[in-house]
């Protein structure tokens, strides 16, 4: 391995249809305060919603609630959260929801007590905390962030048009995660679909960096293959628990910091699509989808053992009478096939992007990468060719 790490990951995860079951023992640890943070009513029709408050009044619990939070959580109502956490002095914020609900709730958690306005200091300075956190718990409902096992908290700040993600450290994980596959059946095709490449998404983020042959690329390279698998089978039936259940533990494996170990990893496509999401609030996952392929075909030729051996590990494409670099490309049509055949999206212009955004959009973008540092010009080129879907 080339570089030293350190894991340490300490969410305690309860997986499976009785998971919930654990919810009593788990509220037993905190005090009697707990703000229910979720979303827009889906955990109401499932009848989920009536589930956990029966606990939590069976535990004796003041249940405070924050709802309404939307899939590219705002800054406005994380600030909604903090309020309500400093008036109850609330003693645990439990998360009942998809990732945006979890990133949301570790926003609240580290910017009610903050003593300097909290987007600016934490996440666009990326400033160490240095006040008083709230424990987070989540009980998950869809998959694709991995939040549920991770520091991650992505942000929306609709007035500065600024999407922006930061890792917190591991005091800010949730101190345990419920996880359940068929919470995630009432979750619309679209919505399951965008979940899975976001999944997709973290995987290739971490393993087009560097190409030492590491463990980490192993488990990445199977966790893809594995992903494909199940979604071909999730989306020929969205009711098959063996598939709902694989996918949901690939996504908590895709970013719970495991994978990433001694990888530089990359998250330029992150970064690029946040800035899409920043200006048309479109699903996250789908954003990723479209402009995946184009931003690798900009890239590939500076990691091209990596891409050859992706092409090879994952898809299967054989190499007799080809080239490094054309084994490459083939990989990379093997990608946009599987996002076509899935249903996903190919073209920003299918998110509300207008082409008279791009240049916004791509100057916006703060620029990075690990094979390639690429420029605003590079993303302008990378999002006209979404646009017209012409990669």
């Amino acid at each position: 391995m080339k570089f030293d790490f350190t894991f340490y990951n300490p969410t305690k995860i309860y997986f499976g249809r009785d998971a919930l079951q654990n919810l009593e023992q788990e509220l037993s640890r905190y005090g009697d305060n707990i703000l229910l943070v979720y979303g827009g009513g889906s955990i109401k029709r499932i009848g989920l919603y009536d589930q956990v408050v029966d606990i939590l009044h069976k535990c004796h619990k003041n249940i405070f609630e924050l709802s309404g939070v939307m899939p590219n959580p705002l800054y406005t109502k994380m600030m909604e959260g903090a309020d309500l956490v400093r008036k109850h002095s609330i003693d645990l914020i439990l998360a009942v929801g998809g990732g945006s609900v979890i990133d949301l709730a570790k926003g609240v958690s580290v910017s009610a007590y903050s003593k300097e306005e909290p987007f600016e200091k934490y996440w666009l300075s990326q400033k160490p905390i240095d006040n008083r956190i709230v424990p987070v718990a989540s009980i998950l409902t869809m998959v694709g962030t991995g939040s549920e096992m991770n520091g991650g908290s992505v942000i929306t700040h609709s007035d500065k048009k600024l999407k922006v993600g930061r890792v917190f450290p591991a005091e800010v994980y949730p101190k345990f995660s419920i996880l359940n596959p068929e919470y995630t059946f009432s979750v619309p095709l679209y919505q399951m679909k965008s979940g899975i490449f976001d999944i997709l998404s973290h995987l290739m983020e971490q393993y087009f960096s560097g190409d030492d042959d590491n463990v980490s690329d192993d488990l990445i390279e199977s966790l893809i293959r594995s992903l494909i698998k199940n979604t071909k089978k999730a989306i020929a039936n969205p009711l098959d628990y063996e598939a709902r259940s694989n996918i949901m533990w690939i996504s908590t494996l895709a970013l719970n910091t495991l994978v990433g170990c001694s990888k530089e990893q990359d998250w330029e496509v992150h970064g690029i699509e946040h800035q899409i999401s920043a200006f048309t609030d479109c699903a996250h996952g789908m954003g990723l989808a479209a402009i995946s392929v184009p931003y690798y075909q900009c890239i590939y030729k500076d990691g091209l053992a990596k891409f050859k051996r992706f092409a090879i590990e994952v898809f299967g494409v054989g190499t007799q009478n080809l080239t490094d670099e054309e084994v490459a490309i083939k990989g990379l049509e093997a990608l946009k096939q599987f996002i076509a055949e899935s249903g996903m999206v190919l073209s920003i212009k299918d998110l509300g992007v207008k082409e008279s955004m791009i240049h916004d959009i791509a100057y916006s973008c703060r620029l990075g990468g690990a094979y390639k540092k690429i420029t605003h010009e590079d993303i302008v080129d990378i999002l006209t060719k979404s646009y017209f879907n012409n990669y």
